[in-house]
C-alpha cells in the first residue's frame, strides 16, 4: 500500500487520485495513519462483503426475540454489578 502524508495528497491530489485507482493510498495525519482513499469499485466491492443489518428488536424473528429476552449474563460478569 502507498502511504503518503495529507500535505503530500493536497499538493498532488491528481497523482495519488489516480494511484489510489489501482492499489489503497494510505493518509498520515500527525505521524499516524489516519485514511485510506481506494477507487468507489473497490469501495463498492469491501460494501457488498458486509452483510451486517441493524434492525429494531421486533423486527427480528420470534426465536431470536424470545432468546434475548430469556438469556441470564454468565456468572462471571456477577462482578461489574456494582457499576451498574
Amino acid at each position: 500500500m502507498i502511504k503518503v502524508t495529507a500535505a503530500e495528497l493536497q499538493r498532488q491530489f491528481g497523482r495519488y487520485g489516480d494511484l489510489a485507482l489501482k492499489e489503497p493510498v494510505s493518509v498520515r495525519h500527525h505521524g499516524r495513519d489516519s485514511l485510506v482513499v481506494l477507487s468507489a469499485e473497490e469501495y463498492a466491492r469491501l460494501k457488498a462483503l458486509d452483510t451486517r443489518q441493524a434492525v429494531y428488536p421486533w423486527e427480528l424473528p420470534a426465536d431470536l426475540r424470545e432468546a434475548l429476552e430469556t438469556a441470564e449474563p454468565p456468572e462471571e460478569s456477577q462482578r461489574f454489578n456494582d457499576e451498574v
